[in-house]
């Protein structure tokens, strides 16, 4: 478009185009804040109307005087604008009006204050009227200030001020029109002075491109047209030199983008190599991390499980000791797992974090519960203080969180001798969507010096040498926690001073989430007083809390003596002290004094909870009533504690599995493992709980084995051959389905630790999970939480202490298999007979991977044979396993004849079986 016009056309474009948009714009923002200013006065105007209408009609308001209402209605139409005025009673019942009907429906809001709805060319008001202004209006009648005596209601039309900006913005239009025709005329006097001048430059121009260098312009009439003229007379004069110098150029410059194009393009090829090879290498770091978890974990399982089954055996103290260490070797290890999978995770940056829905105050206190043991074993206190004003319902990755502060407690019970750790939660900053938290650990330990702090963050390094030979760890903790809080968007420092202990603080900015209605419900404890003992001031003050947060009301008492004395005085009062929650000590108040207390309290009408430190729960269980619903760790958790005080003032709060469901009954247990090792370790750990279990080693078999009898609880194994964990899942929701029957809730039992495995298992059907190596504490926990009944370890009968182990190369040991088995004959029994059942099929196995020589495969044969050795008392065939596997790994020429002995120590522990069956 713009090419079809001349130097006329275009000089005059250029003056009137930025002209009339100037014009424009300057009269359309004027005219709009002229009109913004108009209706802000209209507003306002209404505003002041209706406040003024307010005290004169509150005394005919207060008097239902509808005669004086219509009076001052109708004058009020004499005001500018006013279209309608209407006066309501208190309940909104019409008392008079003027005017015509109100175009607009009624504002909606709180009803203390002016309201106003515009829209339909009118804006309508609505003010409650109080007795406030009565006295406004000098009625000298006393009457309550805030009473409610009516409402007024006011209509302005927009009309009139839509004139007056009609006129305006016509005013403005003819000033910018007659703007433009002058600017318009201008620029035709000054296109005529270029346009000339301009004609005969082209057509010398003309001259030029058609090869006439003799061409030479004229003076035009002006300096500026007179140099123009010269610089192509001068153009001309060295076009000839110019262009053959430019063709040089461009030749020159063509080779150059030549050659810089293939250098490009074989980096190119080099950087994709390159990523590919980057790729892969993570691809196979990630494989290699997920196999190496699977593999560490696997047999450390065995380790923790058989260790913790042979510690229940009769042991020398010695053997104890060593059992002990070997337990808390295999506790660091796992540890040391998974803080190196996290920091490879971090570090390769394939962590991913969650963004889901979770409650503030269920996670901090679920981190102190998994740390209250360790920290009661040192007699340290764990103390829990979410002020008021926090919010509890966010988004974000509540387990990760969790592992932060977690780790921030643990490190603080590490180096704590004596004291308290107290973990605080606040809010910094808050709008409608965020919240901006500081959550802090703080401790009385040994505190940190500023050179420790200054390597604090850093990877593999301790904070203090001679402190880490004694609490131990890798170093990673805080590395991980640091990478993890700033992957969410937060940061974390300490504050510590050496003797005096330290302050590590959190601060992270979370999304909210919706409020959860369901997070506390006060209807059974509503307005129940409740007395507290609890000799720690922090300890008393967040049960203080906590217990107000579950609608409470809380008097606190130093003695024990003192708040019998308080309830039974209240007793026949008006408001009685109905429960009582304790925190006791072994020292403070022992078991057999507190239950006569308790008892004491219940002749009085007022139920109690106890609160202890885990360590010395066995103590306080044998000496309440109802240890069941009437005792409970410390530090305590406001959802169990708030449950187990509605419990305790209505059973009928129960859950209704649990009503439904006697909680004397062992719940019905299926295990699901491919491992016979495994399998038999968590059948023998909830058998010795008191628990039903049946235990097959295939998804295949689950499957037949829940379709006729039925189950409370499935164990299930992930990695199994032919239908895995996953598949078999699927399986059984798809048959329940079918037969619409409530869901088997699943517990998944997996060895990785790699990201996203717990929301795949959570996605495929499974309902929670374990991660290998399991404990009794794990599974008797799972198990009460999906099935409601309890699991209790009465211990079962052992036999005489093991004895040593036998020589190595004895074929068949039954001492030794007595002592793997943790003093039980029968599992010994089992897992030799285990064992022997499946020798002939292993010989056979191995056999054919030697005569296909698959060495791949006979290293699997051979490792499988070599683990199920290790759970019986064949010292002979174990040493021989262990020699072939390892020649075969090392591809080592010797492993013939190894595999020789193997064949041959398998043919000898068979017969010897047989003539001791």
């Amino acid at each position: 478009m713009f090419k079809d016009l001349g130097i006329k056309g275009r000089v005059l474009l250029l003056t009137l185009l930025p002209t009339s948009l100037l014009a424009l714009v300057l009269g359309g923002y004027f005219t709009w804040v002229q009109l913004s200013d108009l209706h802000a006065q209209l507003l306002q105007r209404g505003q002041m109307i209706v406040e003024q209408l307010a005290p004169l009609a509150a005394p005919a308001l207060a008097r239902q005087d509808t005669q004086l209402l219509n009076r001052i209605a109708s004058e009020s139409l004499d005001q500018p604008d006013v279209r309608a005025v209407r006066f309501l009673s208190a309940e909104h019942a019409h008392l008079a009006h003027a005017g015509p009907s109100m175009l607009n429906p009624t504002p909606e809001g709180e009803g203390n204050r002016l309201l106003q709805r515009s829209g339909n060319d009118a804006t309508r008001f609505l003010l409650p009227v109080f007795g406030r202004h009565r006295s406004l209006a000098g009625d000298p009648i006393a009457d309550d200030p805030e009473r409610l005596l009516g409402w007024v209601e006011l209509e302005l039309s927009h009309h009139g001020t839509l004139l007056r900006g009609y006129r305006s913005l016509v005013t403005s239009l003819l000033l910018i029109v007659t703007g433009l025709g002058v600017t318009a005329l201008l620029a035709l006097h000054m296109s005529r002075t270029i346009n000339e001048p301009l004609r005969r430059i082209k057509q010398s121009v003309s001259q030029l491109k058609e090869g006439r260098l003799e061409t030479r312009l004229p003076p035009l009439g002006s300096h500026e047209m007179d140099e123009l003229a010269s610089g192509i007379n001068r153009m001309a004069e060295s076009l000839q030199n110019a262009q053959e110098e430019l063709q040089h150029s461009i030749d020159q410059a063509t080779e150059d983008v030549r050659q810089n194009l293939e250098t490009i393009e074989i980096q190119n090829i080099e950087l994709d190599f390159a990523r590919k090879e980057a790729l892969e290498a993570s691809r196979i770091k990630s494989e290699f991390l997920a196999n190496m978890s699977h593999e560490i974990r696997t047999p450390l399982n065995g380790i923790l499980g058989f260790t913790n089954l042979l510690q229940k055996s009769e042991l020398t103290p010695r053997q104890q000791d060593y059992l002990g260490t070997i337990e808390k070797s295999a506790d660091s290890l796992q540890g040391i797992i998974n803080e190196i999978l996290d920091f490879s995770k971090i570090e390769a940056g394939k962590l991913v974090l969650e963004n889901i829905p979770f409650n503030l105050r269920d996670v901090l206190q679920d981190a102190l519960t998994i740390l209250a043991p360790a920290a009661h074993a040192k007699h340290l206190e764990l103390v829990s203080l979410v002020y008021r004003d926090t919010p509890l319902s966010l988004i974000g990755d509540p387990l990760r969180l969790k592992q932060v502060l977690t780790n921030l407690v643990s490190n603080a019970i590490k180096f704590t001798r004596e004291g308290t750790i107290v973990m605080r939660a606040m809010v910094e900053d808050e709008s409608t969507d965020r919240a901006q938290l500081r959550i802090s650990v703080q401790d009385t330990g040994i505190g940190l010096s500023n050179e420790d702090l200054r390597a604090l963050f850093q990877a593999f390094s301790q904070a203090d040498n001679s402190m880490s030979r004694q609490a131990g760890g890798t170093g990673l903790g805080l590395v991980i926690s640091k990478r993890l809080i700033e992957q969410m968007g937060g940061e974390i420092g300490v504050a510590s001073t050496p003797g005096e202990g330290s302050e590590f603080w959190v601060s992270l900015s979370l999304p909210k989430a919706r409020d959860d209605a369901e997070d506390l419900p006060r209807a059974p404890l509503l307005g129940r007083r409740v007395a507290i003992l609890e000799s720690h001031e922090l300890a008393r003050q967040a049960l203080q809390h906590q217990l107000e947060d579950c609608g409470l009301q809380v008097s606190q008492y130093q003695h024990l003596d003192s708040l019998l004395e308080a309830v039974a005085a209240q007793q026949h009062g008006d408001s009685p002290i109905g429960l009582a929650v304790l925190g006791v000590t072994a020292q403070e108040l022992p078991p057999e004094r507190l239950s006569q207390r308790i008892w004491d309290l219940e002749r009085l009408g007022c139920k109690s909870l106890v609160l202890c430190p885990t360590t010395e729960q066995t103590l306080y269980h044998e000496s309440l009533p109802d240890a069941h619903s009437q005792l409970q760790a410390k530090p305590a958790c406001t959802r169990k504690l708030q449950r187990a005080l509605a419990e305790l003032v209505s059973p009928r709060h129960l859950r209704a599995e649990a009503a439904s469901m006697p909680s004397s009954r062992p719940p019905r247990l299926l295990c699901v493992d491919d491992n016979a090792a495994n399998l038999l370790l968590v059948q023998t750990l909830l058998g010795d709980m008191r628990a039903d279990v049946s235990a097959v080693d295939s998804g295949y078999a689950a499957l037949a084995i829940i379709q006729k009898k039925s189950f409370d609880l499935i164990f299930m194994d992930v990695q199994m051959p032919g239908m895995d964990g996953r598949q078999t899942t699927e399986a059984i929701r798809q048959w329940e389905a079918e037969r619409e029957s409530g869901p088997i809730p699943i517990i998944a039992l997996t060895a990785h630790a790699l990201a996203n495995e717990k929301r795949t298992l959570l996605q495929g059907g499974m309902d929670d999970y374990l991660t290998k190596p399991i404990s009794e504490r794990q599974l008797a926990q799972v198990v009460l939480k999906w099935t409601g009944l309890a699991l209790r370890n009465h211990g079962p009968d052992r036999s005489a202490e093991s004895s040593p182990a036998s020589l190595n190369h004895r074929v068949l040991d039954a001492e030794e298999g007595l002592r793997l088995a943790a003093g039980k004959a029968d599992l010994a029994a089992d897992m030799l007979s285990m064992l022997l059942a499946s020798l002939d099929a292993d010989r056979q196995a191995i056999r054919q991977a030697r005569d296909a020589d698959d060495r791949i495969a006979l290293i699997e044969r051979v490792h499988r044979l070599h683990g199920a050795t290790r759970y019986c008392g064949v010292p002979q065939l174990r040493a021989a396993c262990q020699r072939s596997e390892t020649l075969l790994k090392q591809n080592d020429p010797a492993a013939k004849v190894a595999l020789d002995e193997l064949d041959a120590a398998i043919t000898r522990l068979a017969s010897e079986a047989k003539l001791n069956a």
